[in-house]
């Protein structure tokens, strides 16, 4: 499965419990699994995505090749949402299984270690194996930053969207309004999703301006391949007049990809993790966020 914001996955058990201790051997004296989850933020520029690609340059395989040389032995890492080349993660969430006894700052430290340095572990917990970082989340979140300016970005470059025609922000968060609640998105659908279904629940988009940087947030139960960039393409025509908020219904309701705006850049793109049950314990946020404008 291919997901480029995120694809729905199948549903698994959400019933949080206590985590198992593994500190007791088995009859045949190997050591009981444990599951543990990892808060990972990383910068999407120069990667092919997360998803494990025969190049190697995927978020997926220099995590788990981290991973793989900290526990000396081979470690397969399940992410909570695939995210596209050029798209950023503020806490991807990831879960793993090891016969290993480690601290939870073991983990971090160690595998941050053999990590580049535009990824990095957050945090590192121990978890019940009903646990899974895609079916136990509830919904997913995004950002997109957006640079409204007559240059290019700089120093932000890869890490903000651009646009040079000033914005109206009332008539995109009027358009944007369209898109809550439960819907078939096809429109914003990339020809590539292997999504099972096109219908899903926007639960929240909240668009916001701080200096010249537009922040638009989004969150849902999940999201199809390119489904954030090509929303995002449709309300920057509104917020330029060369659209109407009116226009976004029509989108919509065509159910097909001819009616919406082109894709739009990954570079202001940022997972901002998935939505837990607060039962799991798990963090929501890392010190990232506090980056974004």
């Amino acid at each position: 499965m291919r997901a480029g914001e995120d694809a729905n996955a199948d549903a698994l058990a959400n019933a949080p419990a206590s985590a198992p201790s593994n500190a007791a051997a088995d009859l045949d004296g190997t050591l009981p699994l444990q599951r543990w989850a990892l808060g990972v933020s990383y910068s999407g520029h120069g990667y092919e995505g997360w998803q494990s690609q025969a190049s190697g340059n995927t978020i997926q395989d220099k995590l788990e090749a981290a991973l793989s040389q900290f526990a000396a032995q081979p470690v397969s890492a399940v992410c909570a949402g695939r995210t596209d080349a050029g798209v950023h993660g503020l806490m991807q969430v990831v879960h793993f299984d090891t016969p290993l006894q480690r601290e939870s700052y073991s983990w971090v430290r160690g595998t941050n270690t053999f990590l580049p340095a535009d990824i990095a572990v957050q945090w590192a917990q121990p978890v019940p194996t009903r646990f899974h970082s895609r079916g136990s989340a509830m919904a997913r979140r995004y950002a997109y930053v957006l640079l409204e300016s007559p240059v290019r970005p700089s120093v932000d470059a890869h890490r903000a969207g651009w646009v040079f025609r000033p914005l109206d922000g009332d008539a995109m968060r009027l358009a944007a309004a369209s898109l809550l609640g439960e819907h078939d998105f096809s429109s914003f659908r990339a020809s590539g999703c292997q999504a099972r279904s096109p219908v899903k629940t926007m639960r929240r988009i909240v668009i916001e301006r701080r200096g010249a940087y537009w922040r638009f947030e989004f969150e849902a139960n999940a999201f199809l391949h390119h489904m954030i960039r090509n929303i995002m393409g449709c309300l920057v025509l509104v917020g330029q007049g060369l659209q109407s908020p009116e226009w976004m219904d029509a989108v919509l309701a065509a159910r097909s990809r001819d009616a919406a705006a082109p894709t739009f850049a990954p570079d202001g793109l940022y997972f901002l993790g998935p939505v837990y049950e607060p039962a799991w314990g798990l963090p929501d946020r890392t010190p990232a966020y506090d980056w974004l404008p």
